[in-house]
């Protein structure tokens, strides 16, 4: 008897247009539990879009997204509180004991008294990146999350990223390095939509 997996994410037919620029134009991207995937793709291919639309940020104008489960979601510029300290941030977000374990792992600084404006750009992204994974989320939606980390926390990373996924979370990571390739179970690559998608229908 075969068994069918059901993903914990899965996106079909995402189409988005900004103006007369067509950006998704029926994409279909599936996370099951377990699994690490990245999404690749040069800029402009709508990577940052498609990631805010499975996070339910952004309503896309055709298509659909089913989700199972807590969506924690990593932006890449960090969405933090430029006059909160590191600990006001972890209290807001309501996770104090895993986001400080996740920060320590990566190496922010331990003075949780620091207020954000203050921290560095890395600095800034890991705790970006611990109040994504805060409230034990089943699927991780992480867009290039390592910006300004030096190469120690890089590689904590994704280090990261296996232990997620061996505890039966769903993970899509968007890169741009073919070097981050290896690191996850499966890629999926998009492409800029062509300039003829965004001409509107019946245009000469």
């Amino acid at each position: 008897m075969t068994t069918t997996r059901i993903p914990l994410l899965a996106a079909s037919g995402i189409r988005k247009r900004f103006g007369r620029r067509m950006v998704l134009d029926g994409v279909d991207v599936a996370v099951h539990a377990g699994e690490a995937v990245a999404l690749t793709g040069e800029n402009g291919s709508g990577k940052t879009t498609l990631l805010r639309i499975c996070a339910g940020l952004l309503a896309p104008d055709d298509g659909v997204v089913q989700r199972s489960g807590r969506i924690g979601y990593c932006p890449q510029e960090p969405g933090v509180f430029d006059h909160l300290t590191v600990a006001e941030h972890l209290e807001l977000f309501a996770g104090v004991a895993d986001g400080g374990r996740l920060l320590v792992e990566l190496g922010l600084p331990p003075d949780r008294r620091t207020v954000a404006h203050a921290l560095s750009g890395g600095s800034r992204q890991k705790l970006n990146l611990a109040l994504a994974v805060l409230g034990d989320p089943q699927v991780l939606l992480l867009d290039e999350p390592y910006q300004g980390f030096d190469l120690g926390s890089y590689i904590d990373f994704w280090r990261h990223v296996r232990q997620w996924r061996d505890e039966g979370r769903a993970v899509l990571v968007a890169t741009h390095a073919l070097t981050d390739l290896d690191r996850v179970d499966r890629v999926v690559e998009l492409s800029p939509v062509p300039d003829r998608a965004a001409v509107p229908a019946g245009a000469s």
